[in-house]
């Protein structure tokens, strides 16, 4: 087809290529979140372990346990994409072949993540949505936790408790429209941390290594703060315990 021919037929069908990118993007990212949080279950047996492993720590030491094993998960999963495109032989193709692994890999870690947090504060998230909903929050960080606390006419920034246990579940999934939008959109605002309007720099298209994943995994984990506030001073006495 010749370049004349092509631009008649977008002028004719009025086909807006951005918005074509954009649907486009945002389908693939659906796909990914799909998967990071379907393979979220299981937080609650993941914080039971870490308190068996630590009996007398308070669920804000347990916190910060859970925030460095994160950091240091995501930062291996960019470090070793850096890596790749570092080698010559391979080069920065070989390497954005392997980061849509790696971007699936960090949502799965970070999807893992908030919901371990969810289960510090004794919140417990079964359905999907939900899920989504606090991972694509946690991956705007303190952006996210505006949009939602906004979108939903809420007097704080924590609004996890809220959102994951009351809400509807129609507004739940016009919360998660307006979030995946942004990350797509206005996610690259900040000096490019989380330049998900390109599905980058921890994922498709880029390549930043372990000092980028890094920082994108900080953001993450101010998310999930932000979501819920500081964590209880301590645990629920179980019935029975003390007898």
């Amino acid at each position: 087809m010749s370049r004349s021919r092509r631009s008649t037929d977008l002028t004719t069908t009025g086909a807006d290529p951005q918005d074509a990118d954009l649907a486009k993007r945002s389908s693939l990212l659906d796909r990914l979140l799909d998967r990071a949080v379907a393979g979220s279950s299981g937080a609650e047996s993941r914080v039971a372990e870490l308190r068996r492993e630590n009996p007398d720590a308070s669920p804000e030491q347990l916190l910060r346990k859970l925030e460095k094993r994160y950091l240091r998960r995501v930062s291996r999963l960019g470090g070793a994409v850096g890596a790749v495109a570092a080698v010559p032989a391979l080069g920065t193709a070989a390497a954005l072949v392997l980061t849509t692994a790696q971007t699936a890999a960090f949502l799965r870690s970070s999807a893992a993540h908030v919901m371990a947090v969810a289960s510090l504060h004794g919140i417990r998230v079964d359905d999907v949505e939900r899920r989504r909903t606090l991972l694509l929050a946690s991956l705007l960080g303190e952006e996210g936790a505006h949009a939602v606390s906004g979108q939903l006419g809420l007097g704080t920034l924590y609004w996890g408790k809220a959102a994951l246990t009351k809400l509807p579940i129609g507004l739940v999934r016009s919360v998660n429209k307006g979030l995946t939008r942004r990350l797509l959109t206005a996610g690259a605002a900040r000096g490019g941390l989380l330049a998900l309007g390109r599905l980058a720099p921890f994922g498709i298209g880029a390549v930043i290594g372990y000092k980028g994943t890094k920082t994108v995994g900080k953001n993450v984990l101010e998310g999930a703060r932000k979501a819920f506030g500081p964590v209880p001073h301590r645990f629920p006495v179980e019935s029975g315990a003390n007898q």
